[in-house]
């Protein structure tokens, strides 16, 4: 079998480990080019302090940072010292508890001390300064320049080259497909070109008219004199993250990074200019007056820095993006046109492992959805929403960040025809794809205080779960259960998949059958090549060859889009702005929506899972007979123009009933009773259907589909997505958090929700198969072991009654 040709752009860490991974997998026709010398190309690479911290809130953030260090130790490029991060404030403390769970979580070693075992651990720190810390003995710093040569020499005995000072001019394109590079020495031919250019990679795409979404931006890093007694070995690395600072040894010396500092990104039309003085050209110049209040704090934490001073700093350059992950993937807009760009030291080995097995393969065994450059909806791939974000994210790059709290910055881009209204009502939003999403509305207060005069318990909420909540939620839930409430449901993204071809397309790329009657609905699922849960739709057949698909997001219309067939027999459009969404629930919908409907709406007339096309009132609309909270009703959907008269028109119908707007608080609650799952929260494309509870969406005997054949030949899954109700009424916890069975971690929390039916939190976990309905559980909440048990689902109304009536 011939190897595939493949051009890596820049021969940094990144792109030297994908060259390793890539001809370690058989392709060894791989060419890296780079404008610079080798190793020390000049990139993020060639200064980067090299701290590898593994424990991150993202699960597949911290298996890309272990996987790093398991490579660099197999290279001799790794110094375990271990890595210690101190607090020096109750919130930070109470952050490194929660810390502590995700390293249970994720199976990291990692335990919490006390500040003379942190002054142990780290003799320069001062134990009057820390609360306490967290110690990591796998930490520890990547020797990059180390790895980069090593794997670059075992990429090159299996036959890849490396050649400096080749700059990679533009990339050849036939058929709409990358076919190579152009340098000045001439072209390479290529079947796969993949840019690691680091933070040069956002101005090199838009040569090419394609956007990148990522910020340089100069991070300040100091070197001290020496500090006579410090250890040349064994010291390990600090993070005082109540001040933005982390520490490193050089030696006899200490190494000082800064975050403290005010944002500044970086001019690359300037960059050379700006650097000509410098060693490199990812290093400007130190701007002194940045680093004052950072060398402040550092002396109060470290005190034998008043012996010694600042000898050696720069302004060093690395790549933020406007969520803090890395861009990975394939371009949509230019097939065979890779990235792995704003990826740090510390999850380089880790993220070339994935690209090439995702390049190899054609799909990766790690979830990297929230890494894929295709993530993005449209509006944050401007020039403004990508540096406004970006530098957001570096000022909060070590803040504490409620799971719950959103950005603050470009705000209102996206809201639905309600969304006046709402705010009449005063809507508390959240922010999710652009979109303006009401949490609760104030004006459903009375309702809480009513159910506390009823004598219904309302939780007791601890500080942190209190933080992006309100009670009023409950309320919310426990009206939608009893009456009716009105969701919006305009941000679901949706597309209409039409055209002769459609249902083939469809049927190919989905579990259920969808070649069902017109006015059809069918829940399915989307799942890659190793039958993991790409995504889960709602598929509704409008006409014989017209489809109402929803979604998850822009990563489904990558992969629906990818699959359209060539002979134009299908189109593919994202109708979601054009048209708006309401969701009619609750036992007294029928009774709402009836008399403003010309159609027969009982349940005999008009079924579960199905659609209809008629008006409510004078408004044409879409009735989908689907409930995401388990109630009476439909997802009605109008044009946008119709948006505001929809939700007026609904409004003055339901009054008579006590209609309400409830917001995505009693929404998630209300789900997690039903035992729905959330795509890339609950399951992902490390699951298969049976494992994340989600077999009966699967027709194994309705022909071939993308998937099937690794379902047909998968054994019994080690892992299931299983619910837990907690036993004190108060327990909440909010995600991530570490299950433990006869006191041993054995699984993780995805989400949670507290239920006003039950009156207790329920959570999705995921456990060891054999793990049986009643067995007895607990999970770490910031240290605090909350008893739960394993249920059976869906906890509230099983039989479904409350849906088919």
């Amino acid at each position: 079998m011939t190897s595939p040709k493949v051009v890596i752009i820049g021969a940094g860490v990144v792109g030297c480990s994908l060259a390793d991974e890539l001809t370690g997998r058989g392709w060894t026709d791989v060419t890296v080019l780079d404008r610079g010398p080798l190793f020390a190309t000049g990139g993020s690479t060639s200064h980067a302090p090299g701290l590898v911290f593994q424990t991150n809130s993202s699960k597949t953030m911290s298996t890309l940072a272990r996987r790093t260090v398991e490579k660099f130790l197999e290279l001799g490029a790794f110094d375990q010292v271990g890595g210690l991060e101190v607090a020096t404030t109750e919130a930070r403390m109470a952050e490194l508890r929660r810390k502590s769970g995700w390293a249970r979580s994720w199976g990291i070693q990692a335990r919490l001390i006390g500040p003379e075992e942190c002054a142990a651990l780290h003799p320069l720190l001062l134990p009057e300064a820390v609360l306490g810390g967290l110690h990591t003995p796998t930490d520890g710093l990547a020797l990059a320049l180390r790895a980069a040569e090593s794997q670059a020499e075992r990429a090159s005995a299996r036959g890849a080259r490396f050649f400096a000072r080749r700059e990679a001019l533009e990339i050849l394109e036939h058929g709409g497909r990358a076919c190579g590079v152009r340098t000045a020495e001439g072209d390479i031919a290529a079947d796969f070109v993949v840019c690691c250019a680091g933070f040069w990679g956002a101005e090199f795409a838009k040569k090419l008219g394609l956007a990148v979404p990522l910020l340089p931006m100069a991070h300040q890093y100091a070197t001290t004199g020496q500090l006579p007694g410090l250890p040349v070995a064994g010291l390990p690395i600090l993070r005082h993250q109540d001040q933005d600072l982390y520490y490193r040894a050089h030696g006899d010396r200490l190494g000082i990074g800064s975050y403290s500092h005010r944002p500044i990104p970086v001019d690359m039309g300037s960059l050379a200019v700006d650097t000509a003085d410098e060693p490199m050209p990812s290093m400007l110049p130190f701007t002194e007056e940045d680093f004052a209040p950072a060398w402040r704090a550092s002396m109060a934490l470290l005190p034998a820095l008043a012996e010694t001073k600042v000898e050696e700093a720069f302004n060093g350059v690395f790549s933020f993006t406007p969520d803090g992950f890395p861009i990975l993937g394939e371009h949509r807009e230019l097939p065979g046109l890779w990235t792995a760009e704003a990826v740090w030291v510390t999850h380089s080995a880790g993220v070339a492992a994935a690209m090439a097995e995702w390049m190899v393969d054609g799909t990766c065994g790690l979830d990297l959805h929230e890494c894929d450059l295709n993530r993005f909806e449209q509006h944050a791939l401007s020039p403004t929403f990508v540096a406004e974000t970006s530098a957001r994210n570096f000022i909060e790059v070590y803040d504490i960040i409620h799971p719950h709290e959103y950005r603050t910055v470009l705000r209102g881009l996206r809201t639905s025809p309600f969304h006046s209204a709402q705010q009449e009502l005063g809507a508390s939003f959240f922010e999710g794809g652009g979109w303006e999403r009401p949490a609760w509305f104030e004006a459903n207060a009375p309702l809480l205080a009513e159910l506390r005069e009823g004598g219904t318990r309302i939780p007791e909420r601890d500080g942190w779960s209190d933080k992006f909540y309100s009670p009023i939620s409950i309320a919310e839930a426990a009206w939608t259960r009893e009456r009716v409430a009105l969701y919006d449901m305009t941000p679901l993204t949706r597309y209409e998949v039409a055209g002769p071809g459609a249902l083939s397309l469809l049927d190919r790329l989905t579990t259920n059958v969808v070649d069902k009657p017109v006015g059809s609905v069918v829940y399915t699922l989307m799942l890659d090549e190793r039958g993991g849960v790409r995504s889960d739709l709602t598929v509704a057949r409008l006409g014989a060859h017209t489809f109402q698909v929803a979604v998850n997001g822009p990563l489904d219309f990558d992969w629906i889009s990818g699959h359209l067939p060539d002979d134009g027999s299908v189109t593919l459009r994202d109708i979601t702005g054009g048209t708006c969404c309401v969701g009619v629930w609750g036992p007294l919908a029928r009774a709402l929506a009836q008399p403003l409907c010309p159609d027969d709406l009982s349940h005999e007339k008009f079924r579960y899972f199905t659609a209809l096309r008629t008006y409510l009132g004078a408004i044409p609309v879409t009735l989908l007979r689907v409930s995401y909270v388990g109630e009476l009703g439909w997802e009605v959907y109008a044009s946008a123009e119709h948006g505001r008269a929809l939700w007026d028109v609904l409004r003055e119908a339901g009054r008579e009933h006590g209609v309400i707007a409830a917001g995505r608080v009693a929404f998630n609650s209300l789900r997690v009773e039903k035992g729905y799952r959330l795509w890339g929260t609950d399951v992902t494309t490390e699951h298969t259907p049976a494992q994340a509870g989600l077999g009966f969406a699967v027709r194994m005997g309705k022909g071939d589909f993308i998937g099937r054949a690794a379902l047909a030949e998968a054994p019994a899954p080690p892992t299931m997505l299983r619910s837990l109700v907690f036993k004190d009424p108060d327990a909440v916890v909010l995600g991530k958090e570490p299950v433990l069975v006869a006191g041993s971690p054995v699984g993780y929390v995805t989400s949670a929700g507290w239920s006003a039916t039950i009156g207790r939190c329920i959570a999705y976990a995921w456990l060891p198969a054999e793990t049986p309905i009643g067995a007895e559980a607990t999970v770490d909440y910031f240290g605090a072991e909350l008893a739960a048990v394993v249920s059976a689902e869906p906890v509230v109304d099983p039989e479904m009654a409350r849906i088919k009536r």
